[in-house]
């Protein structure tokens, strides 16, 4: 039973949450920025480039020959092997989207939370009326 409430424990801590939560909400923002990078960004780069698309731009390096055997007749497929750059320049691109939005965030974050600082430190809590008096009649009395 220590173990299982040690488990337990160990879930319900927030910062196994806070993480989950992480998890989930980095996997839907990184479908928004790939959806960005694909339908927004790269048509426009694509026309630049008299309509090349970029996912399946690579260099085929070579040819490899495999035999397959289907029904038991054995044929022979020559596929190409590629090096397909077009995935990485696309990958590049979803990489520097998601590291400008990750660094705007963060920096309106810190932004806000100085901010906030600054305003706790510039209203110096106001005594109440009653300290306020009391402190009246001490200057008064020290000044007799």
């Amino acid at each position: 039973m220590g173990l299982l409430k040690e488990f337990r424990d160990f879930a319900m801590r927030g910062n196994v949450v806070d993480m989950a939560v992480g998890v989930i909400i980095g996997g839907a923002f990184g479908r928004i920025v790939t959806s960005l990078v694909n339908d927004v960004m790269m048509p426009p780069i694509a026309l630049w480039q008299q309509g090349a698309d970029f996912s399946k731009m690579g260099r085929t390096i070579g040819t490899v020959t495999k035999t397959i055997t289907k029904d038991g007749v054995e044929s022979q497929v020559t596929e190409a092997v590629v090096l397909k750059y077009g995935s990485l320049f696309q990958s590049i691109v979803d990489f520097t989207i998601v590291a400008i939005c990750l660094f705007l965030v963060i920096k309106i974050m810190n932004t806000a939370r100085k901010r906030f600082e600054e305003q706790k430190i510039e209203k110096p809590a106001e005594a109440p009326a009653d300290i306020k008096l009391l402190t009246e009649i001490r200057d008064l009395l020290a000044a007799k």
